[in-house]
């Protein structure tokens, strides 16, 4: 236990809880079903609330069906960078990009989507794959005097970590909750990404 109490100026980030990326989904993440009763028994925890949701258009650019010849998880070179390609998922007003339909967080004050551009992914919560186009989460949580962001949510390697990172970038302290996060772990992600967070002034612990 990291003994940390949230105040009114922190707020915790859920990522991505949806149904593609857990059990059955299209693009499942390892014991992701395990972190819903977690996340809800933190988010009592807190005063600021704010949710994620991957929300893609059916032909996106990351998805290896855009892309003949391609299968998941290949590499390939887009204008803003290298892009993992995914399966098909999250797809805008489907099932799988759904909010997992146990997540009980009423009280969360913004629903963000992201990825929804066709010609560019999002993994941050804050910033798009260019890292220059902004959600403009960064600017709601500066006007609401929020100074300390608590992440949690899928996956850890990724979504996590960007928002992690780019949160940091825009000046905000960042814990990231490990145990309330779960991992893809693509060649040893996880393990890497975890120590860029740290070398980034995240701070990465287990519990509250």
């Amino acid at each position: 236990m990291s003994g940390i109490v949230p105040g009114n100026t922190d707020l915790f980030l859920v990522i991505d809880v949806q149904n593609d990326f857990c059990s059955g989904g299209a693009l499942a993440v390892p014991n992701a079903d395990s972190l819903v009763p977690i996340i809800n028994h933190l988010a009592d925890r807190f005063e600021h609330i704010v949710l994620t949701q991957d929300w893609h258009p059916a032909n996106h650019q990351s998805f290896a069906t855009s892309h003949p010849g391609q299968e998941p998880f290949n590499k390939i070179q887009l204008p803003y960078g290298e892009q993992t390609l995914w399966p098909v998922h999250c797809v805008q007003g489907t099932h799988g990009a759904a909010l997992h339909p146990e997540l009980a967080i009423p009280k969360a004050e913004l629903i963000l989507r992201k990825g929804f551009r066709h010609s560019i992914d999002s993994y941050s919560a804050l910033y798009e794959n260019d890292h220059t186009t902004p959600t403009g989460l960064g600017g709601y949580l500066r006007e609401r005097g929020i100074r300390r962001l608590f992440l949690a949510g899928l996956a850890t390697d990724y979504c996590v970590l960007y928002s992690a990172l780019d949160a940091r970038r825009e000046g905000f302290e960042v814990v990231v909750l490990l145990d309330a996060c779960r991992g893809l772990d693509l060649n040893g992600s996880l393990e890497s990404s975890i120590q860029v967070m740290l070398e980034a002034g995240v701070a990465v612990v287990n519990g509250l």
